[in-house]
């Protein structure tokens, strides 16, 4: 073996030990810990490419039973390597193809991203340049043709996303097949508007996703003006309205879209495909892909569609929607989810634009979208039960969503006329009508009645596209508006607004949520239904963690203004308040949008800091990527810092924000965020800190002080010397033997610095019995809670215990001298009583102070003998200050002075050591 490793055989000793890599292979890549699973990965990819052929088909063989475990991650992955082994190793792959086709019997059970990558896998295999895959081409097209021709419809979706997968495999060489698939394609979806859409989505994403043969693309792109002409208008249960109009008020010949009318034909008309409303967005995707494809990212030619009307109904109807039919109240529904989503599509369409005019119109119909949900929220609360459109079609039908008890300023689009005259005029949905003189003006009024929440229906939503969260980085946008003699007249201003920027963080948390979060795997078996979670994040999906977090990076600056400015708007909220932030007189609807704002900032970058793949090496300079723009808020240029730097100083910025967070759980969000950049340092914090730190925070927010040290002292620390060794106190769950020390720090530091605050009174203040009174019984409380706590070394006598009381043993002596005793020397003759309770429950905390002394020097520990002379002399100082108090109070007789013997904590006599300091005074009333 030696011999063999010398002679660099390094592979041919490895191959003997396969089987056990394989098995390491397999584990790993279950591992519910997502550190360990590309090493898993890395693991079976270099088995395969180093191995011979026999290791190679067991490889491929075991990805291909991960693939049919069931389990989510683990499918993920096991995909993810197959295409990867494709692309490195696609002659011999090509040699496994009957393998990887087994996996077809199993994608009833595959999610509709692994649908995508297993064909995209097979269309590889089946149609690379290789010949060795080419025999599973025909197993291929018989299931693509069995899934397409299914009645069911989650085959008929298998079949269609099968058959544009195969497409975009297909070169030149295959033109003619691409055309007869993609016609058996659409005549198989016609009878089915959810089909129908779906197919439109996804040759979009196709056409984003894959570099095409310029051919299929071309084929792709003529695509569109193959649909059906107009249909002729029918009645509409609503009066027809044009609104949302941001183009040339004046313009004549312009485009609308007729929403309107086409809902209400698709209700009149059921099973005609082309009448559906479904197919509008899905269509427009598609179109605006094919023109970004054909004019390298500019949309001029479609332009129009950014700002042209939408034929809708007064919205004035959603007052009286409580007064209209059940029928009526769902096509209002209807049509307000089909407008919202119009608009979504549009937003994503034009996010990327890089023209000002545009970037407004843009934000102008975020603000349209922000408005129309309002009034659906309240159309959903007067229709229960309504079961909104399909907006994804990639998933399972949802039976129903969980039901709960402005015009901007005119411009003509640029290619209006000439768009409906060269391409619009296959688009079936849009009419030609012409602008009327006076533009709709859209009602900007708040929302006063309650409504349903939209959180349970974003399924019945588009997608917005990563892309969307550029406009987050938008400012004030304006232009200037020309008079008739082309004069510029008005400046129009745009600029996002809380909802606006509640909506976009909204959309950005979910993403990241679903991305960046490592949630643990999960065995599920196939005959067990499961709920897909990934439905509404098809385009997200095309996409990498790591680019998802790299986008996150790149938005961080424009997040982090954000966040000050909601910092800043809270700080100046409570300087006018008095530090009341939700003091009477507020906006109410701002106040709450700009905390959801707050809230979801702070959401958005804990997701952000908490992706593991920052814990892997190839990712380290992401983090620290990330890591300098917090850094640089607060400080900005320097020489390069390092990982502790630069985690130091982001923690410093992001602590700034706690003087404003305003609720609860804001600070929680906070506090978890400052926590996971602490702990991406590596130095996490021992669990016993966490213990002080609560004790501390318990201690020095109650209402009394003394009453919670001697709760904690005389009831909780009895139960835990009464129960087992491992137990914990009854009423103090967190308290034990392990974190006594905890709790007996942090009630001596709150004890000392409570009595410290007590103030110690004028002569003319102690001349009121009342003021006498309580500053004698605060002090005899505080007395009693340190004599408490002295003893409690008689049970607990270790050093780090001993340490504590000999350290704030004396400072409260200090502070007793300096505070209570003028206090006593005032109130001997009136409360002698008192006075001589409280001096020998001190004097006996102060007796066992002198025997930790004995004992400190018996032991000659030296950490705790530093404590010994500073608390000798304070001891000899309480010793003559009673004497004073008592020779002023005419009452000497009952002082006098003994030697005491050195004496350890069991009051054993030590070595006969006696000098001047070991005298201790003896009260004898």
């Amino acid at each position: 073996l030696q011999y063999e490793v010398k002679m660099s055989c390094v592979t041919e000793v490895l191959i003997g030990y396969f089987p056990s890599i394989l098995a390491l292979a397999q584990s790993l890549l279950r591992s519910p810990d997502p550190c360990v699973v590309p090493f898993g990965g890395h693991m079976y990819r270099l088995s395969f490419t180093a191995f011979d052929s026999y290791c190679q088909q067991e490889v491929v063989g075991s990805l291909v039973t991960h693939v049919c475990s069931g389990v989510g991650g683990e499918v993920d992955v096991a995909l993810e390597l197959l295409c990867g082994l494709v692309t490195e190793k696609p002659s011999e792959m090509a040699l496994y193809a009957v393998f990887v086709k087994g996996i077809l019997d199993y994608m009833e059970n595959l999610t509709p991203q692994q649908i995508r990558r297993l064909f995209h896998l097979l269309s590889g295999l089946a149609f690379g340049q290789q010949q060795q895959g080419t025999h599973i081409q025909d197993d291929m097209h018989i299931v693509v043709r069995k899934q397409l021709s299914s009645t069911v419809p989650k085959y008929k979706r298998i079949g269609i996303i099968g058959a544009v997968m195969v497409v975009g495999s297909m070169g030149a060489s295959r033109l003619n097949p691409v055309t007869a698939l993609l016609e058996l394609v659409r005549s198989c979806s016609e009878s089915s508007p959810e089909a129908a859409a779906l197919y439109y989505d996804e040759l979009a994403n196709l056409v984003l996703t894959c570099t095409l043969d310029p051919l299929v693309q071309v084929c792709l792109n003529n695509l569109p003006s193959s649909l059906p002409p107009l249909v002729c208008p029918r009645s509409v249960p609503f009066p027809a309205c044009m609104m949302y109009n941001l183009d040339d008020e004046e313009s004549q010949g312009g485009i609308a879209i007729n929403l309107l009318q086409l809902l209400s034909d698709d209700l009149q008309h059921k099973g005609e495909l082309w009448m559906s409303p479904l197919c509008l967005s899905p269509f427009f995707r598609l179109l605006r892909l094919c023109e970004e494809q054909q004019h390298q990212g500019d949309l001029e030619e479609i332009d129009a569609l950014l700002g042209c009307p939408l034929i809708l109904t007064d919205m004035d109807v959603v007052e009286k929607s409580e007064s209209l039919s059940r029928p009526e109240r769902e096509f209002l529904c209807g049509l307000l989810f089909q407008t919202i989503n119009w608009f979504r599509e549009v937003v994503n369409a034009f996010c990327s634009q890089k023209d000002p005019e545009m970037k407004m119109k843009v934000v102008t119909r975020l603000q349209n979208i922000t408005y129309l949900q309002t009034l659906l929220e309240r159309t959903l609360a007067a229709t229960p039960g309504y079961a909104p459109p399909l907006a994804n079609f990639d998933g399972e039908s949802t039976e129903g969503a969980p039901v709960s008890s402005s015009s901007a300023a005119p411009k003509k689009g640029k290619k209006g006329k000439t768009l409906f005259t060269r391409e619009f005029n296959y688009i079936f949905l849009v009419f030609l009508l012409p602008l009327q003189d006076d533009a709709e003006k859209e009602k900007v009024q708040e929302a006063t009645r309650p409504g349903v929440s939209l959180v349970s229906y974003r399924h019945f939503f588009r997608e917005l596209d990563m892309e969307v969260l550029s406009v987050l980085q938008c400012g004030l946008l304006s232009r200037s508006l020309l008079d008739s003699e082309l004069h510029s007249k008005v400046r129009e201003e745009v600029q996002l607004g809380p909802a606006e920027l509640v909506f976009l963080l909204e959309d950005m948390w979910r993403k990241l949520e679903f991305s960046l979060t490592a949630a643990p795997a999960k065995r599920v078996p196939f005959f067990k239904g499961k709920t897909d979670k990934s439905v509404g994040f098809s385009h997200l999906q095309q996409k990498s963690p790591k680019d998802i977090a790299a986008c996150c990076v790149q938005l961080l600056p424009t997040l982090c203004t954000h966040l000050e400015n909601c910092h800043n708007h809270f700080q100046t909220l409570l300087a006018e308040n008095q530090g009341v932030v939700d003091a009477s007189g507020l906006d109410v609807r701002e106040h709450q949008l700009l905390s959801s704002a707050y809230q979801l900032l702070l959401q958005v970058l804990h997701i952000t800091f908490s992706w593991s793949g920052f814990s892997q090496p190839e990712h380290r300079g992401l983090l620290k990527k990330t890591l300098g723009v917090l850094a640089d808020r607060l400080k900005e240029g320097g020489p390069e810092l390092t990982m502790d730097q630069l985690i130091k100083h982001s923690f410093e910025y992001l602590l700034n924000f706690h003087s404003t967070v305003p609720s609860l759980s804001i600070a929680l969000c906070l506090s978890q965020l400052l926590s996971t950049v602490a702990d991406r340092g590596g130095h996490q914090f021992p669990p016993l800190l966490y213990t002080l730190l609560l004790c501390s925070i318990y201690l020095e927010h109650t209402d009394d002080v003394l009453k919670a040290v001697e709760e904690i002292a005389g009831e909780g620390i009895p139960e835990l010397l009464n129960s087992a060794k491992d137990a914990s106190s009854r009423t103090w769950p967190t308290l034990n033997r392990l974190t006594f020390l905890v709790f007996y720090k942090g009630m001596m530091g709150v004890l000392e610095k409570a009595v410290r605050k007590i103030p110690p009174g004028t002569l003319l203040t102690l001349c009121c019995v009342q003021v006498m009174s309580e500053k004698l019984l605060t002090w005899n409380l505080a007395v009693r809670d340190f004599h408490i706590l002295v003893n409690l070394v008689k049970v607990f006598d270790n050093r780090p215990v001993l340490n504590v009381c000999l350290k704030y043993g004396r400072l409260f002596l200090e502070s007793f001298l300096k505070l209570g005793m003028p206090l006593l020397d005032f109130s001997f003759k009136k409360h002698k009583e008192d006075v001589q309770s409280l001096l020998k429950t001190f004097q006996l905390s102060t007796r066992q102070l002198h025997h930790m002394c004995g004992h400190s020097k018996i032991r000659q520990d030296t950490i705790l003998t530093n404590h010994v002379p500073a608390l000798k002399k304070s001891l000899e100082q309480f010793v003559y200050r009673v004497k004073a108090m008592l020779t002023l109070n005419h009452c000497q007789e009952a002082f006098w002075l003994g030697n005491l013997k050195n004496r350890d904590l069991k009051v054993l006599d030590g070595p006969l050591e006696q000098s001047e300091d070991e005298v201790l005074a003896i009260i004898d009333f």
